[in-house]
């Protein structure tokens, strides 16, 4: 394969509350942009098959999560939702494990026709607990034009301190020499509660990308885990509800 079918982003997370209390905070990460049909192409580093290993993308982290090839799975969910893409391309925007340690908070599936248009992004999104939930960006199978905008609404229980009752509107800006992830969640009163979004440059994915990456941002699953949960402890202290867990909706895709 002469072109590498792989980026990595260099980005920032920025989260903003705006009720019932006003918060906010950014931190950086670092994201890959993987080709399902060309994980045999990945970096060195990145090939670790399983357990420990300075950097590893972990399929069993994402799709069905029993380490079953995710191209395959990711075909047949798209199918039985009326879209079919011919073999067309499927990229995975998501973390890799560092260390041995790795969480996603959302990974978003960004996939094409054989004809390069794009007819679907699935937006993987993960809580704590260790539950996941599917939102499907889509047109009916129809071609998606660039941002993809669309709402969804929130059945997925993320936060403890953020309600159920609320709509997510995506706005997703083709990754290419830039990523741009945009997310807003509105209450079911109509209120703007949260933006939150994920910018940065891209490059290819190489071996001395993820040095740079890993002397960037080191022991970066525990880094956004451990950024959860203490943002979590002051957005409490300044006065946000407790709100209990529900479970994940019996569809994994909505």
């Amino acid at each position: 394969m002469s072109e590498n079918p792989h980026r990595i982003y260099f980005t920032k997370v920025m989260h903003r509350r705006l009720f019932p209390v006003q918060y906010r905070f950014t931190y950086k990460v670092f994201s890959l942009l993987l080709d399902l049909d060309a994980l045999d192409h990945l970096p060195p580093l990145l090939r670790t098959r399983q357990g420990f290993g300075l950097f590893r993308f972990a399929p069993e982290d994402h799709g069905p999560r029993d380490g079953s090839p995710l191209r395959p799975w990711a075909d047949q969910l798209l199918r039985e939702q009326g879209i079919e893409l011919e073999g067309g391309r499927i990229r995975l925007l998501c973390m890799p494990r560092v260390l041995g340690y790795g969480f996603n908070p959302l990974s978003l599936w960004y996939c094409e026709h054989a004809d390069g248009q794009l007819r679907a992004v699935l937006a993987e999104v993960g809580n704590t607990f260790g539950d996941s939930h599917f939102y499907l960006l889509a047109n009916g199978g129809k071609p998606l034009a660039w941002p993809v905008r669309d709402k969804a609404t929130k059945c997925f229980y993320v936060s403890p301190l953020m309600e159920m009752a609320s709509e997510y509107h995506f706005r997703l800006a083709e990754p290419a020499e830039h990523l741009g992830v945009f997310i807003r969640q509105f209450h079911a009163d109509g209120r703007l509660q949260l933006v939150a979004t994920q910018t940065g440059a891209g490059e290819p994915l190489t071996q001395r990308a993820l040095w740079r990456a890993l002397r960037r941002t080191p022991l970066m699953g525990f880094k956004v885990m451990a950024a959860i949960h203490w943002q979590a402890l002051k957005i409490w202290l300044r006065g946000a509800p407790y709100v209990p867990k529900t479970d994940p909706p019996p569809p994994e895709v909505t």
